[in-house]
């Protein structure tokens, strides 16, 4: 198996879009209770006066009627090209997004945030139908997207609109690196916001743990330059606490460290060993040394002709023999390997490849216009894994992935299992808003499908692997994998940390402008 086809099939059952979600996103949880002291929202003067705003701003504003809306307003989810938002400002600074925030508030506009536009259901799209998100006015970062290292190269500014291939391209080209995940197309904000699980996340930490600065802009139209000494409990609320609720990001800063080579590697066994590997990695991935990352993935549907596929694929960046790494995951299981290969890159290399982007300009490594990647519609939900799967538990979670082989029209289906630990497990639950640092796996349901097709039953099939799962794995989720249907969300999500989140959201926001679904 190539480089790329192993890549590829890292991505598989859409991983490509999870990892990040927009500033709109998941992370936007219910509306405050009636008991809170928020400012109500202030009645509108009248229609909108379009004009006006783009008298403002330097970015473009784009209303239905214009040649450029239809082209704009598309996510990287097919599945939301319905949506109609309102108008759609391309912000150029953090001005713009003030001036917009300013005039949402004059008309009580609807608003949804976009930077990525990987949000699972479509909250960024500006009032998809089924996004439970009416017609919105959206305010996109998108175009945000310039990259400038430091002097010495130990910090990174990053634009809020900049993609992970662009932040990879800019960072390894220097020779220097950060940590984050694996898809081209994720904005880095977004993924940042809530966490952050990437392929070297065990070495580096999540993406939010490399941050030192956040530019956000916040209801009333102040612009914050966060970090851990200036507004520390707004950039606390940053690392991890999800996109959208409290202010809208413009630009982040991150430490950079040199650039480590990477050995990506994937192994494959006969399906029939599948209750076997999962028992051997969910034991052995957490706790391997912290330079090796995995994921574990078990993949059905129409892609997978006879049986469903089990692999364990993924990074090493230490100094000894990947060989002596793997051995324990190895010997757990009792059937021989039907693939077992690896692959020596560069940081750059490696990051381009998990990307899908090796070989690819970087202006090209996009779905919009002139680019090389395919947008894909897709369903997805979550689980945080802080337990082992006992037998009973392995035999659901294959009985789910086989039930992917008899729904029609599914394209991939099925389970995808980030090792964590590491360095992450070594911060305190409430050092940053993300809370699940002792789980032992973030975990991914995902369905894919044809453009055009009716979600619903992809939706069904992933939303019905989450409930089965959580019988063992519990309500916990990720809110970058955000679904609507979660119970509690906001506590799934943010566990103990909800209660500050919630205070911090009555401070920056007590008209409630960026309350959404889920929002805290």
């Amino acid at each position: 198996m190539s480089p790329l086809s192993r890549r590829q099939f890292l991505l598989t059952a859409g991983t490509s879009v999870a990892a990040a979600t927009l500033l709109a996103a998941c992370s936007s949880p219910t509306p405050a209770p009636s008991t809170s002291t928020a400012t109500p929202t202030p009645t509108p003067v009248g229609p909108p006066v379009w004009t006006d705003l783009s008298a403002q701003v330097q970015g473009a504003l784009l209303l239905p009627a214009d040649a450029d809306y239809a082209t704009a307003k598309l996510t990287e989810n097919p599945r939301y090209d319905d949506a109609q938002p309102l108008a759609i400002l391309q912000a150029s600074s953090a001005a713009d997004v003030a001036a917009g925030l300013a005039f949402a508030a004059k008309y009580a506009l609807p608003l949804a945030m976009r930077a990525g536009g990987h949000n699972y259901e479509g909250w960024s799209a500006g009032g998809a139908a089924g996004s439970g998100v009416p017609a919105s006015f959206v305010i996109s970062t998108a175009t945000l997207t310039d990259i400038a290292l430091s002097a010495d190269q130990s910090t990174v500014q990053v634009g809020a609109g900049a993609s992970l291939a662009q932040v990879y391209n800019a960072v390894g080209s220097a020779g220097r690196a950060i940590a984050g995940g694996s898809c081209a197309t994720v904005g880095v904000t977004g993924l940042t916001l809530g966490g952050g699980v990437g392929v070297l996340v065990r070495a580096f930490g999540l993406a939010c743990d490399q941050l030192t600065g956040v530019q956000i802009v916040t209801a009333d139209g102040t612009v914050h330059e966060t970090s851990a000494q200036t507004d520390a409990d707004l950039f606390w609320a940053c690392q991890g606490g999800g996109g959208g609720t409290l202010g809208i990001v413009t630009g982040l800063t991150f430490t950079t460290r040199a650039a480590p080579d990477v050995t990506t590697w994937y192994v494959e066994w006969p399906w029939s060993a599948a209750a076997d590997v999962v028992a051997a990695w969910q034991t052995w991935a957490p706790s391997a040394d912290n330079d090796l990352w995995s994921t574990l993935k078990l993949l059905g549907g129409e892609s997978h002709q006879g049986d469903p596929s089990v692999s364990v694929s993924g990074t090493w960046i230490g100094g000894g023999s990947l060989d002596d790494q793997l051995a324990p995951l190895l010997n757990g299981v009792s059937a021989s390997p039907t693939a077992n290969q690896s692959f020596s890159h560069t940081y750059l290399e490696a990051m381009m490849t998990e990307a899908g982007c090796q070989n690819t300009p970087i202006e090209q490594c996009t779905t919009g216009p002139g680019g090389a990647l395919t947008r894909e519609p897709s369903s997805g939900t979550s689980n945080i894994g802080y337990t082992t799967l006992d037998s009973a538990g392995i035999a659901d979670l294959i009985a789910q992935v086989d039930a992917a082989q008899s729904v029609s029209g599914m394209t991939e289906g099925g389970i995808s299992m980030d090792a964590l630990g590491g360095v992450v497990a070594t911060v305190d639950p409430s050092a940053t808003a993300f809370v699940h640092r002792t789980a032992l796996m973030t975990v991914q349901y995902t369905a894919t499908f044809a453009v055009g097709a009716d979600p619903t039953p992809f939706d069904a099939y992933v939303r019905t692997f989450r409930s089965t799962m959580t019988n063992h794995w519990q309500n916990w989720a990720y809110v970058n994998y955000c679904d609507a249907t979660v119970p509690d969300a906001p506590t799934a999500y943010f566990g103990a940390n909800l209660p500050r989140l919630t205070q911090l959201k009555q401070q920056y926001d007590p008209s409630g402008r960026f309350t959404q679904p889920q929002s805290y």
